[in-house]
């Protein structure tokens, strides 16, 4: 019998720009795992790790990262981005206002700027978080 574990957000793709990595990633997995770029994995041990847990995951590090941390200016040296699902009111067909997710990319400065409570209210789940490779060349 083959056991199947469901890693949804637990991924590691890349192009031509940008590397994009799965928020479900605990920061100690993310040094371990031999298939993310190695200038991620040492931009993870030296500047992200002194200020958190190796079992906190991408998501949470993101998620409570205070704005005047040093890793939003590391972020912000990186150029990354994070994809974020957010409850925002639409209009629907018929023009009712209505609730519902949409998803945003937005910047990890524009993120830690929010409010726990603001993002607690707007339901944020935060997604992937994208890196420039220009960008990560130049550490």
């Amino acid at each position: 019998m083959q056991k199947t574990v469901y890693e949804d957000r637990k991924y590691c793709m890349q192009d031509v720009g940008n590397i994009y990595l799965g928020t479900l990633y605990t920061l100690g997995e993310i040094l371990e795992n031999e298939e993310i770029s190695f200038k991620i994995r040492l931009v993870t041990e030296r500047y992200l790790l002194p200020e958190a847990d190796r079992e906190d995951t991408l998501e949470t590090y993101l998620y409570y990262l205070p704005g005047d941390s040093f890793a939003v200016q590391i972020f912000k040296q990186l150029k990354a981005k994070v994809k974020v699902n957010l409850i925002e009111t639409g209009k629907s067909l018929f023009g009712k206002k209505k609730p519902g997710y949409v998803t945003k990319l937005m910047t990890v400065e524009q993120l830690s700027a929010m409010s726990r409570e603001e993002k607690e209210k707007k339901g944020v789940v935060i997604q992937e978080l994208s890196v420039n490779k220009l960008a990560l060349m130049a550490f």
